[in-house]
This record gives C-alpha cells, structure tokens and sequence, in this order.
C-alpha cells in the first residue's frame, strides 16, 4: 500500500479527493478495477447496517454479560442528551452487542472496535438524508488513516492497548465525519489526530479475556470522541501536534504499556475483584 504517512494522503488530495486516492491505491494494491472496489466497500456499509437493522433486544451473549442495553437508549430519554446523540450511543452499544453475541459485523479496524463507525456515520446519514455514495466515499477516507495508523503505530489490542482499538477506530470516524460534512484533507487530519490524543494510553483490560466488559462501552467514548473532534476540526480547532507524529506517539506508547494492560487480562478492570469473580465463574 503507497500512503506510510497522513502527509501523503495529504499530498495524493491535492490533484484528487482524499476518499479517490485511497480507493485508487486499492485498485493498484490488488489489482482490482475501480467497480471492484467500489463494490467491495458498498457491500461493507450494507453490512456495517445490519447489526442496526437486525437487533433484538432480547439477544444475549454466551456469557450473559452483553445484551438489551442499547435498546435502553431508543427514545427521547431522560434528557441530558438530544436525539442524535442518543442515536449514536444506541448505534455503539448495539453493534458492540452483536459483536459479542456472535453475529455478524464489520471490524473497522477489529471486531472490538466495531461500534465506532455505524455509530456516527449511519445516525448522520439519517439525519441528514445523505446518499449511500457519500457515506461510501467516508469508508474509503477511514481506510486510509486506519491504513497509515496500522502501518505507523497498531490496531491490534494486544500489541497497543485498546488506544489501537477503540482509538484508532475513533480517529478514522473523525476523519470519515470531517468528509461527509464537506471538510479539507487538512481538517480530516486535525480530527483524527485530536481524536487519538485524546485516547492515548487506553489500555486493553477486557474482564474474562471477552470483548465485552468494558470493550462494549467503550466503543460509545470512541463514537463521542469522533463527533467532537470532528466537530472542533470543522470548526477550524487544530491538533498542535501534526497526525503522523500523534499516530508515532501512539506506538511508543503502545510499546510502553506492560503485558498485563494489553489484551491478557491481568490488569485493569479485568484484574479487579468483580473481574476476576466474572472470570471465575466462566
């Protein structure tokens, strides 16, 4: 894959759209035609929709520790939210649940993390009637910082923290958010970068070694974190620390974490004592 570096996805956006540099990229990387991957990424955001589409509340994970709670967000609520937001937090939990309950999902970048992208993009698409192409196009500018991201630094828990995860998820929703409202490649870049500063040193403790407790929740962070960020970035906020060197950051710090905060379930709420009940009743 060419782009190593949000810098050149940068530079490849100044003769085109960011979103057509990466999608032609995959073209050359796979030796693809452009409907190839263009019908690819549409049958992703088809499937992206589906956990949406197809929950019930009534599902539980194997473990019982997952299940019915996104459905609690349906509706106007208590108040301390507006209704977009409280579509976003639904759409996190729910897909995360579908996640836990076996079914099937769009890991973007990993099935952990997969609650973070529907979250933003299929609430906005609905809210302001947006096309399929536009939110397609989204999908190819997050593979593209998601790209630079796993190339520079990690998207893997075990080798990151869940800031690889879950943060990692958040940036390219930043990004993929920056786009569909009408922003530069340049605010792309501040969204993302502000989003993983935001999220660095989140370790990965999932209780019981499942991405359940506290992975569930914490794609609903990951999806608020992308809204503001975008939002801030759209605004004309900047990160005062450039993307790539946010995202270099982020592998140091990764590397600094010990073993018991990446993924084996030895620190963290998994090393708690309710943690380590849960684990011990599996």
């Amino acid at each position: 894959m060419a782009f190593s570096s949000v810098e050149g996805l940068l530079a490849a956006a100044r003769t085109t759209p960011l979103w057509q540099a990466v999608l032609e990229d995959d073209q050359r990387d796979r030796g693809v035609a452009r409907e190839h991957s263009w019908a690819q990424m549409e049958r992703l955001w088809k499937a992206m929709q589906a956990p949406l589409e197809d929950y019930d509340p009534a599902r539980r994970s194997p473990s019982g520790l997952s299940g019915g709670e996104g459905a609690r967000l349906d509706g106007t609520g208590p108040g301390l939210c507006p209704p977009f937001l409280r579509r976003i937090i639904a759409a996190a939990l729910k897909t995360g649940e579908c996640n836990a309950c076996m079914r099937r999902i769009v890991a973007a970048p990993t099935a952990g993390a997969s609650g973070v992208l529907p979250a933003v993009l299929i609430p906005l698409r609905e809210r302001d009637a947006l096309s399929d192409e536009v939110m397609i196009q989204a999908l190819y500018v997050a593979a593209g910082f998601g790209q630079v991201i796993a190339t520079r630094a990690s998207i893997a828990g075990a080798e990151g923290g869940c800031q690889a995860e879950v943060g990692s998820a958040s940036g390219m929703a930043a990004a993929a958010l920056v786009h569909v409202m009408g922003g530069t490649g340049e605010q792309m870049a501040h969204a993302c970068a502000m989003a993983l500063s935001n999220t660095l040193g989140l370790v990965c403790d999932p209780v019981a070694g499942l991405v359940e407790v506290p992975c569930v929740k914490r794609n609903v962070m990951g999806a608020v974190n992308a809204l503001s960020c975008a939002e801030m970035a759209l605004s004309g906020a900047e990160s005062a620390i450039p993307c790539d060197e946010v995202i270099d950051a982020m592998r140091a710090v990764g590397d600094a974490l010990p073993a018991a905060l990446r993924e084996t379930g030895g620190g963290g709420l998994a090393a708690t004592p309710t943690g380590r009940r849960i684990a011990e009743g599996m």
